[in-house]
């Protein structure tokens, strides 16, 4: 269990998933949190990093950084997205390792299971099959964070961990037009759409895919219950175990924004995988579930993107 004053450093504490787990700390009274931002803290630097380690020795260590973005970002930038994640999170746990860390946490994604998993996917479908065209470069960085993590606990006896969300939502969440994700993509859409007084939103694909989601507070609840009751190798799914059709997803966001033209669909565009539901089992076996249900969340994250204009324009 971690000291309520124990040296926590949270990478990545300005996106979504940092910006949440250093609200789930501080909210169950964890004192010492460290942060740094990308000009205080170049983390693809090794140097760097080395540095901040040796200097700072943070007891436990959450590793939220990472570049992301939806289909169009990573279909545009695989070179990027393999360097970027593979130098951070490599010099990340490969400095935490070195300074005595006693324990880190590794934050992943579910699109480093394969394409065509069995559905739900549990955590051993992993590396059984091929992964998605469109976002392999950034899953084979996460799975090589992921097996690092777990050979340095074989050679080393360290206690390195890692967790693999499903979509997730909510505050702080990238609402850019071209590189984001569905769901913040949808909830700007749909507003710019009753702005304008728009009598058709077109969205992308034939809304067949299916989909779940998990709102980022209950994620970051997870992550600090899992620092302080799990270890192991293998790492651990964050979902919902619920899932619904982009189509639905798409009706939904419009419910909640207000919007009541009509939606089309372009089916030129790509679909993506077309089933991506998570086997939840492992946390709930562990004593853990999430809270928000999926139109209450999108409600909360409507609020942020209506609240904070700065966002609605990254």
């Amino acid at each position: 269990m971690m000291e309520k004053n124990a040296k926590i450093y949270v990478a990545g504490h300005r996106g979504m998933v940092g910006s949440a787990i250093v609200r789930a700390l501080e909210k169950q009274g964890y004192t010492n949190i460290i942060t740094r931002t990308h000009s205080q803290l170049d983390l693809c630097r090794q140097e760097q990093v080395e540095e901040f380690f040796a200097k700072e020795k943070p007891e436990y260590v959450f590793l939220a950084a990472a570049k992301v973005g939806g289909i169009i970002a990573n279909q545009s930038a695989l070179a990027d997205f393999m360097y970027e994640n593979m130098m951070l999170e490599m010099n990340v746990i490969h400095s935490a390792w070195k300074n005595g860390c006693k324990k880190l946490e590794f934050l992943g994604s579910s699109c480093i299971y394969p394409r065509m998993a069995p559905q739900p996917m549990k955590e051993d479908c992993l590396l059984t099959s091929e992964l998605e065209k469109t976002n392999e470069a950034y899953a084979l960085a996460k799975i090589s964070g992921l097996k690092y993590c777990e050979f340095l606990n074989k050679q080393y006896g360290t206690d390195f961990i890692s967790v693999m969300p499903t979509n997730l939502y909510g505050p702080n969440d990238n609402y850019h037009p071209t590189h984001s994700h569905v769901l913040p993509a949808l909830i700007r859409r749909f507003h710019e759409a009753k702005e304008q007084g728009l009598t058709t939103v077109t969205c992308w694909g034939d809304g067949s895919p299916l989909r779940e989601f998990l709102y980022v507070d209950d994620l970051a609840d997870l992550c600090v219950f899992l620092m302080n009751h799990y270890s192991g190798d293998e790492t651990v799914n964050a979902g919902t175990g619920k899932e619904l059709s982009i189509k639905e997803l798409t009706e939904l966001v419009a419910k909640v924004v207000g919007y009541e033209g009509e939606i089309c669909w372009d089916t030129t565009k790509p679909n993506g995988t077309p089933r991506k539901l998570l086997d939840v089992s492992k946390s709930a076996a562990l004593g853990w579930t999430y809270k928000t249900e999926l139109e209450d969340g999108i409600r909360l994250a409507y609020e942020d993107f209506l609240h904070n204009p700065m966002r609605a324009e990254r």
